[in-house]
């Protein structure tokens, strides 16, 4: 007896069929990147009849590593830990990995997974609209090779565009003025010889840390325009950066557990992070003291250090690890202004004191647009649009979901574990929160579903409170926030009590971030809170019920008392004792219930 349902089998349909009959599903993503080809991997893995596309405007996959290519440009982070959790890759060269390396891992993993025929390359979504009464998206995407426009529709669909994707030129007046070579590190120009010429850099967060180092042995002088400073860790992991030995690899490839060993005590290190970010915590005040002295010691002089290092508290803004950064900000060929640059003239840049540096040429290592405001129109339930909405205080679901934006799901979205987890894992945890949803969708008789207003707004609100005890919520610039510093300096019925109490809320409005550590945000994501969402229904809610026929008993090849056992290992019922078994110590491996990439937790 059938159990698949055609696409567009009505809801009488699911009378013919045993329970959970499953219908075709079509899906639209936006990106190939890491989220993106994870998605499709995991969609692959676990469902069938269903049809996907993902649309990225790049030549290529791997998104914002795809894009990166400046000199100097890796992976801040350990390179087997900057992996999937699940596909570890042995044969890493260096403890920190190339951002050409890192392009390679997601290339090959979508070779191995045959994913590559789910992408369309060179494709740019330019609009997406929900209708109701289909209760599908209608979407319009650009053929960027044709200039084509195509129309396409889907029940569901996924942002895996991420924000790290649109460069951000700074706002100084007279920047298309400059008549030397102009550069973002987001789109480099790989025919630029920097070699004995007279550059100027614009920023000192990772990206324009890394450059630095790379390019001040070769240039002729380097002028850094730093606008505020930044505490710099060291390598995030092992230390020195090395390369990996021979053996070592050999080990890694063929003796049990020994890289999974490696890679668990990387990720514990970030797993107990998220207690350094308490702004009353010793923990914060040590690490301050001690990274205050770390690099007064490399800087050894009294202007750069009052420069260089922060009054803010460490993790305000985004640490980084600046490996050879603070040395090569002490080279004789290297000049720092402190504060905002007032103008760009075509010889150079005037600083705020009105002094002119001539320069040849000048990068801006400014980042990306990180307001999360979709990059194109979003039509969603009434016509509202996700660009208006999220325009001054983006607001989302557990950073995966918008409320009134029906079947719309969301890779690390506002709200996002950014500052406390690690990013391939936690994208682990939403692509599997997202495909819980999407097997309701598929095998019950749904409309659509979208978080509830009210608890969007429950979520925020408990959000702010908890990162209001944060270094986070201290007056640095930083793109944790909406909008930069995002001090909003108004006072709130139901303060937390004193002024400067109510100032640190003040602050924490403008956060973008998951309101406690990664673990704590795997834990929250374990499970579907229904009542927290909108679902309806196609007619009878009950529908998928089907004929009275179980599907266990439908199939062949089915044990119909599956369910006889000799002893009771079941799942533990109570999310304690179902955490206890998951986490316990000595049981990583393959026969542990309940880790990431199925967590039952």
């Amino acid at each position: 007896m059938a159990s698949i349902l055609t696409e567009n089998g009505a809801c009488n349909e699911r009378l013919d069929n045993p329970i959970h009959g499953r219908r075709h599903i079509r899906i639209i993503c936006i990106g190939a990147g890491a989220s993106g080809l994870l998605f499709a991997y995991k969609l692959q893995r676990s469902f069938d009849n269903f049809s996907l596309t993902i649309y990225e405007k790049n030549d290529g996959v791997a998104g914002t590593w795809f894009e990166n290519r400046y000199p100097g440009v890796a992976c801040d982070y350990p390179a087997h830990n900057y992996t999937y959790t699940f596909e570890p890759k042995p044969d890493w060269p260096s403890v920190y990995a190339s951002g050409s390396q890192i392009r390679g891992y997601f290339e090959e993993f979508r070779s191995k997974y045959d994913l590559g025929k789910y992408c369309r390359t060179n494709h740019e979504v330019i609009f997406a609209e929900w209708k109701e009464e289909q209760g599908e998206w209608h979407t319009q995407i650009r053929d960027l090779t044709t200039g084509r426009t195509l129309d396409e529709t889907c029940h569901i669909l996924i942002n895996a565009a991420g924000v790290l994707n649109e460069a951000q030129w700074p706002n100084i007046p007279g920047l298309q003025e400059f008549r030397g070579q102009l550069i973002h590190s987001a789109k480099w120009n790989q025919d630029v010889d920097l070699k004995g010429k007279r550059v100027g850099l614009i920023g000192n967060g990772s990206s324009g840390q890394q450059i630095l180092e790379t390019i001040q042995p070769i240039v002729g002088h380097l002028t850094s325009f730093i606008r505020q400073g930044a505490w710099v860790f060291g390598p995030f992991g092992p230390s020195p950066p090395r390369d990996y030995s021979e053996s070592e690899i050999k080990d890694f490839k063929h003796t049990p557990g020994a890289l999974l060993e490696l890679r668990k005590q990387s990720e514990t290190r970030v797993n107990h992070s998220f207690g350094f970010f308490i702004s009353s915590s010793p923990a914060q005040a040590k690490m301050r003291s001690h990274l205050t002295q770390a690099m007064k010691r490399k800087l050894q002089n009294a202007a750069l250090e009052s420069i260089i290092i922060p009054t803010t508290g460490v993790g305000c803004r985004r640490p980084t690890p600046g490996i050879h950064y603070l040395e090569s900000l002490t080279a004789p060929n290297v000049t720092v202004v402190q504060g905002p640059i007032s103008e760009i003239v075509p010889s150079g840049c005037v600083s705020r004191t009105g002094a002119l540096h001539a320069l040849d040429v000048l990068i801006c290592a400014t980042g990306f647009n990180t307001s999360y405001v979709p990059r194109f129109p979003l039509l969603g339930r009434g016509g509202a649009n996700l660009q208006d909405r999220w325009a001054t205080e983006p607001a989302a679901y557990f950073a995966t979901a918008a409320a009134d934006f029906p079947n719309h799901l969301i890779f690390y979205g506002p709200g996002n574990p950014w500052a406390s987890g690690s990013f391939l894992s936690m994208i682990e945890c939403q692509a599997d929160y997202m495909l819980k949803l999407v097997d309701r969708y598929q095998t019950e008789n749904m409309h659509s579903f979208a978080p509830k207003r009210e608890a969007v707004a429950d979520l925020m609100a408990h959000s702010k409170r908890i990162l209001a005890k944060t270094v986070w919520a201290e007056g640095c610039s930083s793109w944790y926030k909406n909008n930069g510093v995002g001090a909003k300096r108004t006072r709130h019925a139901g303060s937390l009590g004193t002024q400067g109490e109510e100032m640190r809320l003040s602050e924490a409005e403008s956060l973008m971030l998951w309101p406690g550590s990664g673990l704590h945000f795997v834990e929250a994501m374990a499970e579907v809170r229904a009542d927290d969402w909108e679902i309806v229904y196609r007619g009878n809610r009950f529908e998928w019920l089907g004929n009275g026929f179980s599907r266990t008993e439908t199939d062949p090849e089915s044990d119909v008392a599956w369910y006889m056992r000799e002893k009771d290992d079941g799942p533990f019922l109570s999310r304690e004792k179902r955490r206890r078994l998951a986490t316990r110590k000595g049981a990583f491996g393959g026969d542990r219930e309940g880790r990431l990439g199925g967590m039952a937790l």
